[in-house]
């Protein structure tokens, strides 16, 4: 397959007064052309920071710091803001988490969509708002509502809104930032239809981040676990889900209830994700792993390919089968809840 995306070595940091907050400490990964790719982690794991690295769109006091990013073979990290602009919506699109926000409240909604499309392209105003009637069409909304106002649609409609916009020049990629958040699981299924939809018919690339592995499950191709800025495990979504090599990974499956199997209770990772002012040494996930050793606590691991295209940064991939058994036991973790909270 053609490579897209390629992100080399990346690293994006917050600059606050106590120090950088290393939101993105050295992350790697390709998305081909015409792929999913998932990103799935915990909250302020740094998944956010990513995906708007991949488009330069990063908040003030927040700068990539060294790494690279690639996409069609063009390097967009040193690239000067109006050739970045010129890309975006053309060739990269963002549908972002907070569908009310990202909305200007005091537009027509298919106003906003001409504005996208008129940006890069010459159109005349009856010819924009034909593409946007068309657009709203392609999401599953009624194309007479580009007239309405943003305050007029519920929440899914907004999120099927800022679907039609990214997909308004046809770009090849689209990276999506948790696109279903707050939205009920009957609506998060049509908004996911909808993406899929569009892209798989025009064999586009998506780029999924996420908290939810239900959603990779079913949507990517392949995904990457993402924890305190690294990424911990990546492979083809089946062979991630069906045989994980980290115990970081092993932990975000018990804390999914699965419909397959005999019945069983979920088990919570304990603890939280660590200050990235002041991230642990040796492996990042070492606090809250039950089958951490010295070595985790001083060594970081390298992501290593364990089988086939599957990479894992675990110092005992040869255990994963072991770890794979124990990881159900409740009472292990239990213990390094225990441990944990006589540490601190």
């Amino acid at each position: 397959m053609t490579k897209l995306l390629e992100v080399r070595d990346l690293k994006v940091y917050y600059h606050t007064p106590s120090g950088p907050v290393r939101a993105v400490d050295g992350v790697s990964f390709e998305v081909e052309k015409g792929e999913y790719f998932g990103l799935v982690g915990e909250s302020g794991c740094g998944k956010t920071t990513l995906s708007r690295a991949i488009l330069r769109l990063l908040p003030p006091r927040c700068e990539i710091v060294s790494g690279s990013i690639w996409l069609k073979g063009q390097e967009l990290t040193n690239m000067s803001e109006k050739k970045l602009r010129s890309l975006r919506w053309n060739e990269m699109a963002f549908i972002p988490q907070s569908a009310m926000n990202s909305l200007d409240p005091v537009v027509r909604v298919g106003e906003q969509i001409v504005e996208a499309i008129s940006a890069h392209r010459r159109v005349s105003k009856q010819e924009g708002a034909q593409q946007a009637a068309a657009l709203f069409e392609m999401v599953g909304l009624d194309p007479r509502r580009t007239t309405d106002f943003p305050h007029q649609f519920s929440g899914g409609m907004r999120q099927r809104a800022l679907i039609a916009m990214a997909m308004a020049l046809n770009p090849d990629l689209v990276v999506a930032d948790e696109p279903t958040t707050a939205l009920d699981v009957i609506v998060k299924d049509q908004i996911l239809f909808r993406i899929d939809q569009v892209q798989r018919r025009m064999g586009k690339s998506l780029f999924l981040v996420t908290h939810d592995i239900s959603v990779v499950a079913e949507n990517c191709d392949r995904v990457a676990v993402m924890y305190a800025g690294k990424i911990m495990e990546y492979a083809g979504t089946q062979s991630l889900l069906e045989r994980p090599y980290h115990p970081y990974t092993l932990g975000l499956k018990n804390a999914f209830p699965s419909i397959e199997g005999p019945l069983h209770d979920l088990i919570s990772i304990p603890g939280t994700p660590p200050d990235l002012a002041q991230p642990p040494s040796g492996c990042r996930f070492h606090p809250r792993c039950p089958f951490a050793t010295s070595r985790c606590e001083e060594e970081e691991p390298p992501l290593m390919e364990v089988e086939t295209e599957h990479f894992s940064a675990c110092h005992y991939p040869e255990r994963a089968n072991e770890f794979r058994v124990l990881v159900r036991d409740a009472e292990l973790w239990k213990k390094k809840r225990e441990v944990s909270q006589n540490v601190n």
